[in-house]
């Protein structure tokens, strides 16, 4: 089967690199300097299995900046461009999924596309019926930044918004190029399907707020949190994963994700989706009230990023926290290896470790590590289990 991606970020990417094991894949994308590595053989994304397969010669993908030569190449048009939350309209900018199908249908009226995007519940039927066709499916991702190949290829499960004879040929084929064999598939109506990746996001995003505000609890109080925390998911109903408490949750998915749900819940009855959201704020408060008290002149954030062996920090916590600092005229100093940049929203970026060590009263930082170990008293730090 012959694939074309458009959009290569994590999603597009790992997609492109995942199909191309079996599937004739042709892969776009509008920034012409991420091509152009990708040709070349090298990620523009820091994830290991996206390094390991561009090293591959086996792999069937041809990296292109020619937005009709992919329309007109592919039996599946996959659109895996980025749709950022807008506050002002408390809704998904959704604007590059709708300019990718205008243009390519303009090229190819018969184009049948899968959306990869995050977007709002209700959407692929509007969009079905805003373009006259049934030829768009929605199929969700459930990915981790930095590690989106491996969880394509280690899927939790395929789900495809369509239930039909072409979702199912769409649901084999996501299977028949993992390496888990074994994953659950689901065909489901398209709004359906967008539920369910906001609903998961915002699960997730409990959970970490649900261990943040137990943390938030412990600290407060003098109390041991990891003993607590340990004791807790002991139950294993509740396990032990995903509970090391953090600055708040961030990345790309959860912050946008769990505002356009409370957006969708609009006219119907909720506490706890709404709570999600205003708990990640409070927490952001508290984190920043607990440096403010240890009185600091400067403020080092170590590491922009909200995971280890990561180079990606949209919209991670570490920031909400830096703005809370910076607005009680704390003065905020940045180490950031992988930002090309002499500032970070107007704070001082330092290149040399030893140097930010020096200067800075407190230390930051979501997730401890061993360089920091010298310096440990300075380091104000929640991570409690050394792991994300």
């Amino acid at each position: 089967m012959k694939i074309s991606i458009f959009g290569l970020g994590y999603v597009g990417l790992a997609n492109a690199l995942l199909l191309s094991q079996k599937e004739q894949v042709k892969a776009y994308d509008i920034i012409e300097k991420k091509i152009d590595m990708l040709n070349k053989g090298f990620s523009p994304l820091e994830d290991e299995e996206v390094h390991k397969f561009l090293s591959r010669t086996d792999l069937n993908v041809t990296f292109t900046k020619d937005f009709e030569d992919s329309v007109l190449f592919g039996d599946y048009l996959i659109i895996a461009t980025p749709t950022d939350y807008d506050e002002k309209k408390n809704y998904f900018n959704t604007s590059t999924v709708e300019n990718v199908i205008e243009r390519a249908l303009e090229i190819r009226k018969d184009a049948t596309f899968v959306i990869k995007s995050t977007v709002p519940v209700g959407y692929t039927e509007s969009l079905k019926e805003k373009y006259k066709t049934e030829n768009i499916i929605f199929s969700p991702e459930f990915l981790r930044e930095g590690r989106a190949l491996h969880d394509n290829l280690y899927p939790s499960r395929i789900i495809v918004g369509e239930c039909s004879d072409r979702g199912q040929e769409l649901a084999d084929m996501f299977l028949e190029s993992t390496v888990k064999k074994d994953a659950a598939t689901l065909l489901a109506y398209s709004t359906e399907a967008e539920a369910i990746k906001l609903f998961s996001n915002t699960y997730l995003a409990l959970r970490v707020a649900y261990f943040n505000e137990l943390d938030t609890y412990a600290e407060s109080r003098g109390l041991n949190s990891k003993q607590i925390i340990e004791g807790v998911g002991l139950d294993p109903r509740i396990g032990t994963h995903y509970n090391n408490p953090s600055f708040g949750y961030g990345g790309y998915c959860l912050p946008k994700d769990t505002k356009q749900l409370r957006a969708n819940f609009d006219q119907v009855p909720n506490n706890i989706i709404s709570a999600i959201v205003d708990a990640n704020t409070t927490r952001k408060d508290f984190i920043a009230e607990q440096i403010l008290a240890k009185k600091p002149k400067v403020v080092g954030v170590y590491r922009l990023t909200m995971k280890s062996n990561s180079d990606n920090f949209r919209y991670s916590s570490i920031q909400g926290v830096m703005k809370r600092l910076k607005a009680k005229g704390i003065e905020v100093v940045v180490y950031e290896p992988t930002l090309d940049a002499e500032e970070f929203y107007h704070s001082k970026v330092l290149k040399d470790m030893e140097t930010f060590k020096k200067i800075s009263d407190v230390i930051i930082s979501n997730r401890f590590e061993n360089e920091l170990q010298d310096i440990e008293e300075k380091v104000y730090t929640r991570d409690l289990f050394g792991r994300d």
